[in-house]
């Protein structure tokens, strides 16, 4: 018998010893079913051993080994070794998150077969007509006539299985199954001769890129928006597919997904695979089998899908690298740009941050010259100029919180014919409802937080863990029945518009309104004019690219809190956003306008990013964070914890800072704050605390930190609280 090492998907860090004959190969990078207490667990290899500290009869012996082939490329297998020891996650939890579910689950790691919807003979000889009373099967069916449909591509044509299973049932479509195997498209590929014309700019920065294409560079693609940041990776993609190598693109959402999905299918002759949680099981495990065989060209995925094996990777392209959500906020709380880039470095390949407005950390790393910078300073469409204004919302009477300038300015732009925009980041109907009589305020007992009311669902919901009450008829301290709302959502903003433009037709959209899943149907009827106002939450900015040009005025109407946040990085994310939101109000033809209300029009930040754009509010916001000692001048790791009593937290904590003070390493620059309670210091029932860990040198506090780590998770106290560790955070 001979000794093998396997990590296993649980909450431990250390690798576990098996048995299995000696005539058996042991494959670094397999999947082997293991007995594990009394249940059987999969697990994978990681190594051999000539001998074990202990002796044989203490050893259980591998029930299965599942896979005769590692799952892992050596480039991908690094990195995730290298995200365990960085982000202070156990290893076996790290390898088997980066699988496809099926895989987790045991499955074969084979090629599966694919169901594709198609149309029968008696669907391509039918009339459209005879379907008028059923739009959706009529529009499903008439995409369906001209193109077949693999089931992991219906949510780019908005279209759903259960139109299809009504169509089905009519006889007109039917759903077969297909082998994945794809044509040997690095032999076949064709540039298209459709493409766009670059600009000089444009032309500068794929040349630039194509020329050293074979080695590793991070490559930093800022461009203003709409100035053809998307057509130089295009053809950059391009000159990697004719030379057979595949393409990597990352995107933060699913919805903006679909649409480069689209886009690069009707724009690159090579097949393109999806990967993110929108797809089935199977359908994931297929793409994620056809991008390690060679047989897909490009995978564009959100990101989880760097964790992908590919047969020949070219190029890695992270668009809007600067999003919040490339950044896990649960389990392994990795960032996905930075693995990239650790990838890219590892394959000896480049790799192109795309965005208008990039992280500080980005900006710096140029700075500093880790980065090389390509810049796209016009806009292929010119544009007429754009008016900014600041509304100083100080002493001035406000009608639904918006005030007369506003108002004055949005009949003009309606009046027209044009359409307004209205961002408030903050949904329901009002965010705290109070006793007008003796003050009481209700408040979710599990989070300690205001309940929000939503007048339409007739209820109090905790936007922290989503509990909801019925609206109470009276107070519970006075039982008085005057209860009244403080503050305005997008519901109540809704709500008094209707009252203040009787006549014109309004469109709210939140969470509240609406699904991640018809978001793009809701901007579609957008793009028809159907309404001239639009109300909505940041959710409705970050996808303002799907509107059409009618839009031509923009008003943010409450996000002061951004400029007083505790969390440094708030006011980043808002000239993030308001850079978003001015480029869509440029148009051709039509002279464009953006509001912003606020209390303090004097903020030298708010100035500086509405005078001078974000190019100059980054920089001065770097000064800021230099002379305060703020990440990217330091490194942060942070410990959290949280318990039921108010206790346990606190103590595992301080016990933990006790031996991070007590590190023989630490020097004067290291430096702990806290325990103290989180922003949420309560929610679902858990009070929730928080350690601060900072050094200048990163190397340096991943050391101290590794050292200590061992001791942390030898505490007894460990086992009565939940905590975990975020390397790098992003929220405070």
């Amino acid at each position: 018998m001979k000794v093998v090492t396997v990590a296993l998907p649980v909450p431990l860090t250390k690798i576990f010893e098996y048995l299995i004959p000696s005539s058996v190969t042991a494959i670094i990078g397999a999947r082997v079913l293991v007995p594990f207490g009394r249940n059987k667990m999969i697990g994978i290899i990681t190594g051999s051993l000539e001998s074990s500290k202990l002796p044989h009869k203490h050893l259980k012996y591998i029930d299965q080994i599942l896979d005769n082939v590692s799952l892992f490329s050596s480039y991908t297998w690094y990195m995730l070794h290298w995200a365990a020891d960085y982000y202070h996650y156990p290893l076996g939890k790290v390898l088997l998150h980066s699988l496809p579910v099926m895989l987790r689950q045991g499955n074969t790691a084979q090629r599966n077969e694919r169901r594709q919807w198609r149309v029968t003979a008696a669907g391509s000889s039918l009339p459209l007509k005879l379907l008028e009373r059923a739009p959706k099967q009529q529009q499903a069916l008439a995409i369906l006539v001209n193109n077949p449909l693999y089931r992991d591509q219906l949510i780019e044509y908005n279209i759903t299985e259960t139109t299809l299973k009504k169509i089905k049932a009519k006889g007109l479509v039917e759903l077969c199954t297909k082998s994945s195997k794809t044509d040997n498209w690095q032999h076949n590929y064709v540039e298209n001769s459709k493409c766009l014309t670059l600009s000089k700019e444009q032309a500068v920065a794929v040349k630039e890129i194509k020329n050293q294409d074979k080695k590793f560079i991070v490559w930093l693609l800022e461009g203003v928006p709409s100035s053809g940041k998307t057509e130089v990776y295009l053809n950059v993609i391009e000159h990697i597919l004719k030379e057979g190598r595949q393409a990597l693109v990352l995107l933060p959402e699913i919805n903006l997904t679909m649409e480069s999905i689209t886009r690069c299918r009707k724009r690159l002759n090579a097949p393109i695979d999806a990967l993110h949680s929108h797809l089935s099981i199977n359908e994931r495990l297929s793409s994620w089998l056809r991008a390690r065989n060679g047989e897909s060209a490009v995978v564009i995925g959100t990101r989880s899908a760097i964790f992908t094996p590919f047969a020949r990777l070219g190029i890695i392209i992270i668009d809007q690298e600067h999003d919040s959500s490339y950044k896990e906020k649960k389990g392994l709380r990795y960032h996905a740009r930075d693995l990239a880039i650790l990838r890219a470095h590892k394959e000896g390949i480049p790799i192109l941050l795309s965005s208008a407005t990039p992280s500080l950390e980005t900006i710096h790393n140029v700075t500093l010259g880790k980065y090389r910078q390509l810049r796209l300073t016009k806009r292929r469409v010119s544009s007429k100029s754009i008016m900014k204004h600041i509304v100083d919302l100080n002493r001035i009477p406000l009608k639904a919180g918006i005030s007369e300038t506003l108002l004055t300015r949005m009949k003009q732009h309606i009046n027209v014919g044009n359409q307004v925009i209205l961002l408030l980041n903050r949904r329901g109907f009002a965010p705290i409802l109070m006793c007008h009589k003796c003050g009481w305020i209700i408040v979710c007992k599990k989070c300690d937080h205001y309940y929000t009311l939503h007048h339409e669902k007739d209820h109090l919901d905790c936007h922290l863990c989503n509990t909801k009450i019925l609206i109470p008829q009276q107070c519970s301290k006075c039982e008085s029945p005057n209860m009244l709302t403080v503050g305005r959502g997008t519901e109540q903003l809704e709500a008094e518009l209707n009252l203040l433009f009787p006549k014109t037709k309004i469109m709210r959209i939140d969470r509240d309104t609406i699904r991640k899943k018809s978001l793009d149907k809701q901007l579609a009827d957008i793009d028809c004019r159907s309404a001239s106002i639009l109300i909505g939450t940041q959710m409705l900015a970050k996808r303002q690219k799907n509107i059409n040009n009618n839009v031509t005025l923009v008003a943010l109407l409450d996000f002061d809190s951004a400029m007083f946040s505790i969390d440094f990085h708030a006011f980043e994310r808002f000239a993030q956003l308001y850079t978003q939101v001015t480029a869509q109000v440029e148009h051709p033809e039509k002279h464009g306008e953006v509001i912003l209300q606020t209390h303090h029009p004097e903020h030298p930040l708010t100035l500086t990013l509405i005078n001078k754009g974000y190019d100059a509010f980054a920089r001065q916001v770097l000064e800021k964070r230099k002379d305060t000692s703020l990440p990217p001048y330091t490194n942060h790791i942070l410990m959290r914890a949280k318990d039921y009593d108010n206790k346990n937290a606190v103590k595992f904590l301080q016990k933990s800072r006790n031996l991070l003070e007590n590190s023989p390493l630490r020097d004067k620059s290291f430096w702990i704050f806290g325990p103290i309670p989180s922003l949420q210091p309560k929610r679902g029932g858990c009070f929730c605390w928080q350690l601060l860990i900072e050094h200048p040198s990163r190397a340096y506090l991943q050391k101290i930190v590794k050292g200590i780590m061992p001791l942390i998770r030898s505490l007894p106290i460990i086992k009565k609280v939940e905590w975990t560790i975020d390397v790098d955070p992003i929220d405070y």
